[in-house]
């Protein structure tokens, strides 16, 4: 597994890790049983990135992680990320922090640490990302110790951008895959002029980029790629990262067809895999973090993290996609 620093905290993460929205909650039902063998499958391929929010399942993607942790005991080298802010409205006067301290507190205790690893503000209003006080309310968690680093999750370059330019902002989580290009114009060239980690979620465009979905298949009811494809629950962007499922469809078969012709593919590879490993080998990018609901996915994920170059060729075949059907709908919006 490639490893990369984490930014400003100069820890050393796997340049996959794995995202744990899905063991809380919104990708229909994960058993504590199966979140533990896919958290099992991570760690023994080489994961050593977790991120998690408070608000998964209401903290138990949280309290899976931390009794996870505690199983592997004190030197289990893993770093967990978690994200607050969305446990109440997203009005900028709850940025506060007093809500941040009630917040980490309440991630501390299901975690089950002191310290937490990273905190990241939950894709956050606009006023927030460019508030002074939140940054002093952050820094001043940092002083306490409750928190030993902070990053922000957002939704759009600009709010990157903006939060890039602080000084002691570590991390940027951002929507990053071979369906949102947009980051590669000017988040990732400030952020490496910034020190500043680049976690590149939704890295498989909510599964369209596995190659695996068609015009017929169906989600769950509690799965926000059903109730949320219109956007009417949160950023429309989280889902299928704002691609319409059927022009996604389109651009999910040709880029099937162009994960056959890149460098160091055998005949198991996957889409999947490549999908994850052209975004890993992305200058600047920290850590990619894909989900899993199964132990052999959060296997096959993490070998990505170990494949060969993909080539120039295959970079600009993903760029001829997204220029060709996605650019025009995805590219001003985030």
């Amino acid at each position: 597994m490639q490893t990369q620093r984490l930014g400003k905290t100069n820890r050393s993460v796997s340049g996959i890790g794995l995202g744990t929205w899905q063991l809380g909650a919104d990708w229909g039902e994960v058993s504590e049983a199966d979140a533990g063998k896919v958290l099992a499958a991570a760690a023994d391929t080489g994961v050593t990135f977790f991120d998690t929010a408070d608000v998964y399942g209401d903290g138990r993607s949280e309290q899976v992680i931390g009794a996870f942790l505690r199983e592997r005991g004190a030197d289990h080298g893993i770093t967990v990320a978690t994200k607050m802010g969305r446990r109440m409205d997203q009005l900028p006067e709850n940025y506060s922090l007093e809500n941040f301290r009630a917040w980490t507190d309440r991630s501390r205790k299901n975690l089950g640490v002191d310290t937490l690893d990273l905190v990241q503000l939950h894709c956050p209003p606009t006023a927030v990302v460019t508030s002074d006080e939140v940054y002093d309310a952050l820094d001043t968690l940092v002083a306490e110790g409750s928190i030993a680093n902070y990053g922000l999750s957002v939704e759009t370059s600009d709010q990157a951008l903006a939060a890039i330019a602080r000084p002691n902002v570590a991390t940027i989580q951002i929507i990053l895959n071979a369906f949102r290009l947009k980051p590669l114009d000017a988040v990732l060239p400030a952020a490496r002029a910034a020190n500043v980690g680049i976690i590149a979620r939704v890295p498989l465009a909510s599964g369209l980029l596995s190659g695996k979905y068609t015009a017929a298949t169906t989600f769950a009811e509690n799965d926000h790629r059903n109730y949320n494809r219109d956007g009417s629950h949160f950023d429309v962007g989280e889902t299928f990262s704002g691609v319409d499922f059927t022009v996604g469809l389109e651009a999910a078969a040709r880029f099937t067809a162009l994960a056959k012709t890149a460098d160091g593919v055998t005949p198991d590879t996957t889409t999947a895999q490549l999908a994850l490993a052209w975004l890993a080998q992305l200058d600047g990018v920290s850590a990619v973090i894909p989900g899993a609901r199964s132990a052999d996915q959060a296997r096959a994920n993490a070998a990505a993290g170990s494949m060969p170059a993909l080539g120039e060729g295959f970079n600009a075949g993903v760029h001829e996609i997204y220029d060709s059907l996605l650019r025009a709908d995805i590219h001003p919006r985030w």
